[in-house]
């Protein structure tokens, strides 16, 4: 896959793909609905995305919401056969463009676009006028394909990033993971910490959660993915999300043990799959109630994905 960071002086190698266009949150499988939609284009499948997303650029200091991060979207991307990703800045620039500059502009001039699909809810241009009907005036009007997809339901419910962070504030990962069609994971480098997971015969990997919508607190089963070096492949494990209580921490962060591992990662790109939720964070009288729990913890955990 070729990522371009822009939609100006792109080769022509670059140009005329089958584009898919949207936020991708989740990845979701409305989005995933799209894309299937756009692939069945004769040209080279291609995705349109903003980095920062809209809503972080309109609303910086609201209350974090993204399911993953740029480098998680990516990743998945990749996974589903996407040729050219063209993440393009969400800047002053782009939020100020009416609807039939972006298409003239961008989708045109810079991309040099055969098709574009997206969502019956995609809104686009300055104030979000433009509509997936506008879209398709314009295209029209270019000479360029656009397919508009149906909205995908499950459980008689509308998929959306809105009802799967709901899930995993409800601390559903299962019921998230048949909306996203992936299990939800959160990615990121390994960070060093206070080590005390070790001292207590439970060394975990610590990874920064900052920017993205907090699942509920608590202890969960996971899969870990090891991304780079060594140690590269899939673990099972148990994993703490939150401000650990018993030692007086107040910023949330995501602390994996792998199981049957020994190695170490500080420094590496994990990517950690949440699969069930265990129990919520508690605060214990002592170390030894911390310990025997943590064993019960992970006891669980392995019943929980020697079943997957």
């Amino acid at each position: 896959m070729r990522k371009h960071s822009h939609w100006n002086n792109l080769t022509s190698a670059d140009k005329g793909a089958s584009i898919a266009m949207g936020n991708f949150d989740g990845v979701h499988r409305g989005h995933q609905a799209v894309i299937d939609l756009a692939r069945q284009q004769n040209a080279p499948l291609g995705i349109v995305t903003f980095e920062p997303h809209p809503r972080q650029f309109f609303a910086p200091t609201a209350p974090t919401f993204r399911l993953m991060n740029a480098e998680a979207r990516t990743h998945r991307l990749e996974k589903l056969g996407v040729k050219q990703l063209y993440e393009l800045p969400f800047d002053a620039t782009l939020a100020g463009m009416e609807a039939d500059e972006f298409v003239a502009d961008v989708l045109v001039r810079g991309l040099g676009v055969t098709h574009v699909t997206v969502g019956a809810d995609f809104c686009f241009g300055k104030g979000r006028k433009g509509s997936a009907a506008t879209l398709r005036q314009l295209a029209a009007e270019h000479g360029f394909g656009v397919t508009i997809a149906e909205l995908v339901s499950f459980d008689g419910t509308e998929i959306s990033s809105t009802a799967i962070r709901r899930a995993l504030s409800e601390g559903r990962p299962r019921d998230a993971a048949e909306m996203l069609g992936h299990w939800h994971r959160i990615e990121g480098a390994v960070l060093h910490g206070d080590k005390r997971g070790k001292d207590l015969g439970f060394p975990t990997a610590n990874m920064a959660v900052e920017g993205l919508h907090l699942p509920q607190l608590g202890v969960y089963a996971v899969k870990v993915d090891v991304l780079t070096g060594p140690h590269q492949g899939t673990y099972n494990g148990a994993a703490s999300l939150g401000v650990r209580p018993m030692f007086g921490e107040n910023k949330p962060n995501l602390e994996s043990y792998l199981f049957d591992f020994d190695g170490n990662l500080y420094g590496e790109h994990l990517s950690v799959a949440l699969i069930d939720y265990l129990r919520p964070e508690m605060k214990f009288d002592g170390l030894s109630g911390l310990i025997d729990q943590m064993h019960a913890d992970c006891n669980r955990a392995r019943a929980i994905l020697d079943a997957l």
